[in-house]
């Protein structure tokens, strides 16, 4: 939902440290790589309930998977390196909630309904942006993107927003999951009447 709001302020700053990166001649499938490397880290110590070092790491993977792009639209975009964010995204997106379901038993029903959430979710994006490849127009509103990109009430920002959440109140997991995986589903009606009006 803030997502076009935020890239403004960010992309320049990305830009600018984007063409560092390519003078140092890192890729951006290795930055993308690299990024997944943190999500799964920032996870460990979710289980490790050092959640200080889980959100400096989630904020870093955040800033590399900005990054990422930045390099790709330097160089050229490529759609493996697309095929490859996408990926490294879920393994973030997912990696999160189980291990707060893994530190804790009682978190367990709040991650997987989270987790179930965020699998709808992507269903809902990826099938709409299979089909509008074929139809619809992106306006380019999110920048160049591996995929149309169908606008939700709960985008990037927004997770990052929670799981900051997540480590910062650990012991209120269970609600905030639970709040999260609601306004994920009503992401994926939202999308559900966008496909009903774009493709019907």
């Amino acid at each position: 939902m803030f997502d076009v709001a935020l890239r403004r302020f960010v992309d320049p700053a990305l830009n600018r440290i984007a063409a560092g990166v390519v003078d140092a001649r890192i890729s951006a499938n290795m930055l993308t790589i690299s990024g997944a490397g943190l999500a799964l880290a920032a996870a460990f110590f979710i289980t490790q309930s050092n959640f200080a070092a889980a959100l400096g790491l989630i904020l870093l993977n955040r800033i590399v998977d900005g990054l990422d792009g930045a390099v790709a639209r330097i160089k050229g975009p490529t759609e493996f390196g697309g095929y490859l964010d996408t990926i490294c995204d879920y393994i973030f997106y997912l990696s999160i909630p189980v291990a707060f379901g893994l530190m804790d038993q009682f978190n367990q029903i709040p991650a997987l309904l989270l987790v179930a959430s965020f699998t709808l979710t992507a269903v809902s994006f990826l099938a709409f942006a299979a089909i509008a490849a074929r139809q619809v127009s992106d306006d380019g509103a999110h920048g160049p993107k591996a995929f149309i990109y169908s606008t939700g009430l709960m985008e990037g920002a927004e997770t990052i927003a929670f799981f900051a959440l997540f480590c910062l109140f650990p012991s209120f997991f269970p609600t905030l999951a639970i709040i999260f995986a609601a306004l994920c589903l009503l992401t994926v009606l939202q999308r559900f009447i966008l496909a009903a009006k774009s493709f019907g």
